[in-house]
């Protein structure tokens, strides 16, 4: 991760819940009109981080957020290359700025997200019926990822009433092989469903082996390995529908707001990172909550 992303990172999981500092010099009747409210926002953070003029901050179209008098906007800070998004709020007449999480506590907090789970083309483990569905998105090429997946070896098994999907979300800016890996996974699950568990495997258990240089030459081994067909296979992994299937996992984890591996969803409860004590927590925790009911 560059020094300019760590920033826009930073400055964007900073939490502000205070008065915007400039005045709206003729604001009339309920307030200052949409234009004059993102310029003020994006000021009171121009002002609030000292960004430079080679600092892009770009206030989105706002929303109604549900709440009176609340809108809802995502700011977008772009350094270099760098760019971050993140989702705001700001009162309608200019004075609140809130950078956080909000929730309505009458609705479900997760079914938000499990609607916007996309399993259709997923590799997926466990019974259809299964109770509890662990959806993780993440990177082949990630250190924390292949933890995480020497962890499920153990974990998994223990509890038959889980189902596991799996979500391509290469980091391709800090990870240069993580896109032929994923390429890999897919080309092996559009030939073979259950030979992408194999290629999975593969993956992560050689990681410390594969390299940008090697990454295509391994990829086709371990397929001939999993028993797959490996001119079918460099055929897909040059083919336009193997990208577009992992592009279509990587919007869907963007739409999830995925931005780091592994995130997992579990029944919709995002979990980030390879804790396999928090996994294990919250797996009971759903299996003892569909119990009482």
């Amino acid at each position: 991760m560059t020094k300019a992303h760590q920033i826009a990172r930073t400055i964007l999981i900073v939490v502000v819940a205070v008065g915007l500092w400039m005045p709206l010099a003729a604001a009339q009747g309920n307030g200052p009109s949409t234009e004059e409210l993102k310029k003020k926002v994006a000021a009171y953070l121009r002002y609030m981080f000292a960004f430079g003029p080679d600092v892009k901050v770009a206030v989105g179209d706002f929303k109604e957020s549900g709440v009176a008098n609340l809108l809802e906007a995502n700011i977008t800070v772009t350094i270099g290359e760098n760019k971050e998004d993140a989702r705001m709020w700001v009162s309608k007449d200019g004075k609140y700025l809130l950078r956080g999480e909000m929730v309505d506590m009458s609705k479900d907090g997760f079914a938000e997200n499990r609607a916007k789970l996309d399993l259709k083309a997923a590799p997926v483990t466990g019974a259809a019926n299964a109770p509890v569905t662990i959806v993780e998105f993440a990177d082949f090429e990630c250190p924390v990822c292949q933890r995480l997946h020497e962890a499920l070896k153990s974990l998994l098994p223990k509890y038959p009433q889980v189902r596991f999907a799996f979500k391509d979300f290469p980091l391709e800016q800090m990870h240069p092989w993580a896109r032929t890996g994923a390429l890999a996974g897919r080309c092996a699950y559009q030939q073979d469903p259950k030979a992408f568990w194999k290629m999975y495997d593969y993956l992560y258990g050689n990681q410390d082996l594969i390299s940008a240089a090697n990454a295509w030459d391994k990829s086709v081994d371990y397929a001939g390995q999993a028993g797959l067909k490996t001119d079918e296979f460099k055929a897909c992994m040059t083919s336009p529908e193997a990208t577009a299937a992992v592009d279509a996992n990587i919007a869907n984890g963007k739409l999830l707001e995925v931005t780091s591996t592994p995130t997992l969803f579990v029944n919709g409860r995002r979990v980030v990172g390879a804790d396999p004590n928090q996994l294990e927590q919250v797996i009971q925790y759903e299996l003892q909550h569909l119990n009482k009911n």
